[in-house]
């Protein structure tokens, strides 16, 4: 059988079918590329990449084969030989691409693509995720619709076998209790990352750094059209910031399931996380490519909008997590996506029925979406906001320092050894954290907490500075220039799920703003870091934390 790829997207649709396949050895599975597209040579590249045995065009269509599936109509799929399925190439059909086929229809369910020049019909199957893609189609081309079957979604089936991973993709992707918000970029003139290019960067400017972690899903054909080079520059304060930008293929999805809430444009991939119930703001400026009354209008306009000021963004996004009922955003994908848990093998069904055989008796499995990585930059220099509360409180929020700050600041806090020479040398609360517990080899030399504390001090002259040691979770050491060596405990906070833990470098910037205005250092106080609140208490560090190596 031929998997007909036009580009790396509907390579990436093609790959999800694998499993309706697996375990079955009387199966060859061959791939090629349709060639006429703009995005042609990167879709050659991710068929290398998943190890697919790849045949010329010109070979392809010179031969027969028992089964072709595309999942796009575009190309010359006519010139392949054999029975055709054709596979939707997103969810929904929401757009229709100004200059393709025929004005203001579905791509994907444009008669002049879904129809050869002489008439004939493109595919023997016409495979879709909901019988209102059938009635939409029949609308256009009742001679197609009367070949068409509702089979499901592929990639919704990933999504929900693996959404009960969350925890898992969440953990490798660091996120700890911070809102995971995931921009999702469709490609063209209309999408998100080409009408707001900054805003990526805007966000990670306004949300907290402790309160907020941020990915940015990029189509395909918007990464080919920047280039992997241009694409990192354009990105890289926000990813200096933390910034998650996960693979094309796969780690995407694991991401939006790891998701808190999503902010899209108008294209399909939200439709998929918000099927699994994921609030969802709008970040759609309008235009001509979505389609009224398609599931992704009918989204769009039922949910939260994220306005053009980033000033806005905490408030909107705290607004829309805090009015988010369970069940209001995935009822709104009803019309995208039935055969729900099923999809697979009513594909497997239909697909074998073509070829001519009985389906193996293995089931056929949707494979689990994979563990992200980690971001590839962890921010080591933060401007600190502190506001004193009622009882004592003191309130930190931490931003990147390479970003304008939305307010003045208190102080700046800085990583030593990781953070620039920049931020280290103008930097009011510097620390470090202590290195693993393992052996020091022979010869090395090993600073305790109260050595390293001096000497930092010592090496940054002038100034209101306080150093300090991060040990653990709940336990660091810090000194003023003008006080005694302290330890510092930190209490979690309870939920009904755990413990949550902040970083205790945010809690350091509470206990300096305490002791830069407080005389002698207080023995406890209480640092808020969102919504949650953290006691802390302070005491003077006995002889052995003061001997701890770090």
């Amino acid at each position: 059988m031929l998997f007909a790829a036009r580009s790396q997207n509907a390579l990436h649709r093609l790959l999800d079918v694998l499993p309706v396949f697996a375990g079955d050895s009387r199966i060859r599975r061959h791939f090629t590329l349709v060639p006429g597209s703009d995005f042609s040579l990167d879709a050659l590249d991710a068929i290398e990449r998943a190890g697919g045995h790849t045949l010329p065009w010109a070979e392809a269509t010179s031969r027969g084969f028992d089964l072709v599936l595309a999942a796009s109509p575009k190309g010359d799929l006519r010139a392949l030989h054999g029975p055709r399925v054709l596979l939707p190439h997103g969810a929904g059909f929401n757009k229709s691409i100004p200059g393709e086929g025929t004005e203001d229809s579905a791509s994907g369910l444009d008669p002049a693509h879904l129809m050869a020049a002489d008439g004939g019909l493109l595919a023997d199957l016409y495979a879709f995720a909901h019988p209102g893609q059938v009635s939409r189609l029949a609308a256009v081309s009742p001679e197609a619709a009367a070949r068409a079957k509702v089979v499901g979604d592929p990639v919704l089936e990933r999504f929900l076998d693996s959404a009960g991973r969350r925890d898992r993709y969440r953990a490798a992707l660091r996120s700890g209790a911070r809102r995971l918000v995931v921009l999702v970029s469709t490609w063209g003139p209309e999408s998100l990352l080409r009408r707001r290019p900054s805003l990526p960067a805007d966000l990670a400017a306004v949300l907290p750094y402790d309160e907020y972690q941020l990915a940015l899903v990029v189509h395909p054909n918007e990464r080919v059209r920047l280039g992997t080079v241009d694409l990192a520059q354009h990105l890289e304060p926000a990813v200096q910031a933390g910034l998650i930008l996960p693979a094309a293929y796969e780690e995407w999805a694991s991401v939006a399931v790891a998701a808190d809430a999503l902010v899209s444009d108008h294209g399909s991939a939200a439709l998929y996380a918000a099927a699994l119930d994921r609030p969802l703001l709008a970040a759609y400026e309008g235009g001509t490519e979505l389609i009224p009354g398609s599931p992704m209008a009918t989204l769009l306009d039922a949910v939260p909008r994220l306005g053009p000021d980033p000033a806005t963004a905490p408030a909107t996004l705290s607004d829309a997590l805090r009015a988010h009922r369970p069940g209001t955003v995935r009822a709104l994908t009803d019309s995208a996506f039935a055969e729900q848990g099923n999809g697979l093998d009513r594909l497997r069904t239909e697909l074998y029925a073509l070829l001519g055989l009985d389906p193996p008796a293995v089931p056929a499995i949707p494979r689990l979406l994979p563990d992200p990585t980690p971001p590839p930059v962890t921010p080591s220099a933060f401007a600190v906001r502190i506001r004193h509360g009622e009882r004592g409180l003191i309130h930190v929020a931490r931003h990147p320092a390479h970003l304008a700050p939305p307010t003045p600041v208190h102080h700046l806090a800085a990583e030593a050894g990781t953070a620039a020479t920049r931020y280290t040398q103008g930097a009011a609360l510097l620390y470090r954290r202590a290195a693993p517990p393992d052996p020091a080899p022979a010869g090395a030399v090993v600073r305790t907490a109260a050595d390293w504390t001096d000497r930092t001090l010592a090496d940054h002259p002038g100034g209101r500075r306080t150093a300090a040691v991060v040990l653990s979770p709940a336990h660091c050491l810090l000194r003023t220039r003008t006080g005694p060596l302290l330890a510092v405990r930190i209490a979690p906070c309870p939920e009904p799920d755990g413990q949550v833990y902040p970083d205790p470098a945010a809690v350091l910037s509470a206990v300096h703003a305490a002791l830069m205005t407080t005389e002698p250092a207080p023995a406890a106080l209480t640092c808020g870091v969102g919504e949650r609140v953290f006691a802390v208490r302070l005491s003077e560090a006995s002889p052995d934390e003061a001997a701890l190596p770090v």
